[in-house]
């Protein structure tokens, strides 16, 4: 790995910038969580079930992953901006779509497709023009620092302010919140400036995109069939896996040939960058996951509406917030590593004591003290895992990683979604066995990611030249 070349510190229009890019990540990461609280308003409204609103927050989060990478090859050819502003566009119809909505198909139309395209072509940018405009590591990690915290935040508060508005109007006045903060998101980014200009004739990997997407979304589907049938959650994870094998055996086939691919097998031999990414996946497998359970187990379980359930989400927040603005005073004196297997240990702890306290407590504020260390481990690790990914690439790989990156998280995020809330939806005879059997599965996926952070190096990345790619 070469050092990176200096570059001076970003001027303060560079750092307007980032404001636009910071709140489209914040209103994506709102808009996984924020229906959480929704699912009895909307189960009555639209005359449908738990499971139903469930396979709508998963879907929204699965087609995000899906198309998370097709979506970052295409800033090269179609612009950075240009993508940006076009996913700002789709993702508002679909916001608006779903406060319309007569029933759960069309809500899963605006919600779960509309907004999940209009996510996947926006949220590429945003990492990637950070990549570009920010670019000495110091201003890099910070600029990171404020997207992760303010996607963070925007997964943690979710949860609150679509409860506040579910119950203090409807929950069809969330989707216009959602709305208007796209308007002001478009208005805040005209003077928005992409370094590079597009390439119209950069070659587009169609078959790639498609065994991509498919696959991922064939795989999810396996899991979310669980509670209906054990063959067709096999025949469905079987073939998706096959989907994804395909999709390896395909990119390596064009490189050979020496025709561009969706994803350059490059990234996938970063060793740094993979342990990074299974700490990305994990992580929001985490947040989504206890947030969805734990909000289901409120509602359906123990009646709570949907303010009383965001409120109780508010420690999750504050613990988010609390961490995430330490994360860039604390990263001066501890290495990136430290930080992300640190944050997987407080998280793992707060999984344990949301177990226990739980259990053993009737009373709403016992969820508090599990929730508010979950919320500080997360924010504690967010920024540093996408810096560690993002620094391990040259320029001309941002466009790719940047899709994978975020592929890999919202897969991580529909996982979650889809394993705990499975568990949870299907066991809802035994709630209290079934939510910690949900919360035990969470767990292990802290474990895991736990196990990848201490495989990193020690040494903290410098952004990569482009004469090198691997570590």
């Amino acid at each position: 790995m070469t050092e990176a070349t200096t570059s001076k510190a970003p001027t303060p229009s560079v750092r307007a910038m980032l404001v636009p890019l910071a709140l489209a990540q914040f209103i994506c990461s709102f808009a996984g969580s924020n229906m959480n609280v929704m699912i009895n308003d909307i189960s009555i409204d639209l005359h449908t079930t738990v499971q139903g609103v469930q396979v709508c927050i998963t879907l929204f989060l699965l087609v995000m992953a899906a198309l998370m990478i097709p979506c970052g090859k295409l800033t090269d050819r179609l612009g950075r901006k240009r993508c940006f502003t076009a996913g700002l566009m789709i993702y508002g119809i679909g916001a608006v779509l779903s406060a319309l909505a007569p029933g759960l198909g069309v809500l899963i139309l605006g919600n779960s497709i509309f907004e999940g395209v209009g996510t996947a072509l926006l949220i590429p940018p945003v990492y990637i023009l950070t990549t570009m405009l920010f670019t000495d590591l110091k201003s890099r990690a910070w600029a990171f620092g404020v997207i992760s915290a303010l996607g963070g935040i925007g997964a943690a508060m979710g949860p609150l302010i679509g409860g506040v508005i579910t119950t203090t109007i409807t929950w069809r006045a969330a989707f216009i919140f959602q709305a208007l903060v796209i308007v002001v998101i478009v208005f805040l980014a005209r003077r928005l400036v992409d370094p590079v200009p597009p390439d119209p004739t950069r070659p587009f990997d169609v078959v790639g995109a498609v065994l991509s997407a498919a696959g991922l979304v064939i795989l999810v589907g396996g899991i979310l069939a669980a509670d209906q049938s054990v063959a067709w959650m096999a025949g469905l994870l079987v073939l998706g896996a096959l989907l994804l094998a395909g999709f390896v055996l395909w990119i390596r086939r064009r490189e050979r040939e020496g025709r561009e691919a969706l994803l350059s097998t490059s990234l996938f031999r970063n060793r740094t960058s993979n342990l990074a990414l299974v700490t990305q996946n994990v992580q929001w497998a985490i947040l989504l996951g206890t947030s969805f359970t734990v909000a289901a187990y409120l509602q359906v379980v123990r009646h709570y509406d949907a303010i009383q359930t965001g409120v109780i989400f508010t420690a999750a927040t504050v613990g988010v917030l609390l961490s995430s603005l330490a994360a860039r005073p604390l990263a001066r004196h501890f290495r990136q590593r430290t930080l992300i297997a640190t944050g997987f240990v407080v998280t793992l702890v707060g999984i344990v004591v949301l177990l226990v306290l739980v259990k053993g407590h009737p009373g709403p504020w016992y969820f508090a003290p599990g929730l508010f260390l979950i919320g500080t481990g997360l924010g504690l690790m967010l920024t540093p895992s996408v810096n560690v990914v993002q620094s391990s690439f040259p320029e001309s790989l941002q466009g790719e990683i940047s899709g994978l990156s975020r592929s890999v998280s919202n897969l991580g995020s529909s996982l979650g979604t889809a394993v705990a809330g499975t568990i949870l939806v299907a066991g809802l005879a035994d709630p209290k066995r079934s939510y910690g059997i949900a919360m035990i599965a969470l767990g292990v996926f802290g474990l895991v990611g736990l196990g990848a952070a201490m495989l990193l190096p020690r040494a903290d990345p410098v952004p990569v030249s482009e004469v090198s790619t691997n570590s």
